[in-house]
């Protein structure tokens, strides 16, 4: 069975199709997030910390990292800041230092910067995952020497130096390219993680069934793990989560082993707070005046005013214990209990279950 081991110093995530479901953090990534970005091109990483320790209690098992930012601030003081070959390689070694500093949770290094990805590959502690490699000539011939030097799994994009295909045929064809030529490098299919590449569903209507058609034939005719940008596939469309929610367990079910995501359900902010406030008061409701914001928004449905596990994951827990991924139903029992069941404990905890 197809097994992909990813290390930190002390703690060990392993993807497979015989083990739960592997969600992937992504909120470590400054592409299109402002505040992120400018946090760190002032040093700042104290976000960086919220986000890794955020996503680690909501389930991640691995956490990725992109050094993707653009320190346009300091572009006019030193034009070097320009290009990303001088700033992303110091980038991603603090940051991987950063999150190593607060979780020993497996890392994923994300950059399309060579130099970067060995920066953080020298500063990761274990065995991290690599993203990422494509079918790209030039970019097989630099990455793919890294995995091997490092002896670290890599993520493999299926496309390559004719872009995206919209022929599932011609996406499976490149992740074969791809796991051939690790081959020659010593790399065995194991450490190879394909993203099949989702496509919005709002785009294509097929893009579903295209990636669930792919996912059957990597793990049947190359038996290689999998992954994928989850949140890709409700590109644009309303009620994104309710896609998502809909997707991942059945992209699990043909074969999906692991997906990159964001597992927070972001918490609710003062904005959106005091506008249900406003509303609930308008309608003639009296809210009691020791009534504390996480009361207010559990009794009026709004969520929480701290970051939890997103509905997502539910889904996902759902489905690892439907797979025979989950003994017993723990985790999902464990998800599903109260913070006064959990604070609990005990015994009443064990009962609950054999009930």
């Amino acid at each position: 069975m197809t097994r992909t081991i990813i290390e930190s110093a002390t703690k060990t995530t392993i993807i497979g199709f015989d083990q739960p479901f592997t969600v992937i953090g992504e909120r470590i990534n400054p592409t299109g997030r402002k505040i992120l970005n400018e946090e760190l091109e002032n040093d700042d990483f104290s976000r960086v910390e919220r986000d890794a320790l955020a996503q680690v209690a909501a389930g991640a098992g691995v956490l990725d990292i992109n050094s993707g930012a653009v320190f346009s601030g300091k572009m006019a003081e030193d034009p070097r800041y320009a290009d990303n070959n001088f700033v992303e390689p110091e980038l991603m070694r603090k940051l991987v230092e950063t999150v190593q500093a607060v979780t020993d949770c497996p890392l994923c290094i994300d950059s399309s910067v060579p130099g970067a990805l060995e920066a953080g590959l020298a500063a990761a502690k274990g065995r991290p995952l690599l993203n990422s490699v494509t079918g790209e000539e030039e970019r097989l011939e630099l990455v793919l020497p890294l995995v091997a030097k490092y002896n670290v799994p890599v993520v493999a994009i299926s496309n390559d130096d004719t872009g995206i295909s919209e022929d599932p045929e011609v996406r499976f064809a490149v992740a074969k390219k791809i796991v051939e030529r690790a081959a020659d490098f010593g790399i065995p299919a194991h450490d190879i993680v394909v993203d099949p590449l989702v496509m919005p569903v709002g785009a294509m209507g097929s893009a579903g069934l295209q990636v669930f058609a792919l996912n059957r034939r990597l793990r049947d005719e190359l038996g290689v793990n999998t992954t994928c940008g989850a949140s890709n596939i409700s590109f644009g469309l309303p009620n994104r989560h309710g896609i998502n929610n809909a997707f991942l367990p059945m992209a699990m079910a043909t074969g999906m082993t692991s997906a990159i995501m964001n597992p927070v359900a972001l918490p609710v902010g003062p904005k959106k707070l005091a506008a249900k406030k406003a509303e609930v008061e308008a309608a003639g409701i009296v809210i009691p005046a020791d009534m504390d914001d996480e009361a207010f928004c559990k009794v009026f449905g709004l969520g929480s005013t701290l970051p939890r596990a997103g509905k997502e994951m539910e889904a996902i827990r759902a489905a690892n214990f439907l797979t025979d991924n989950d003994e017993g139903g723990a985790e999902w029992i464990k998800f599903n209990k109260s913070p006064e069941d959990a604070a609990a404990g005990g015994r009443g905890g064990r009962r609950r279950r054999r009930g």
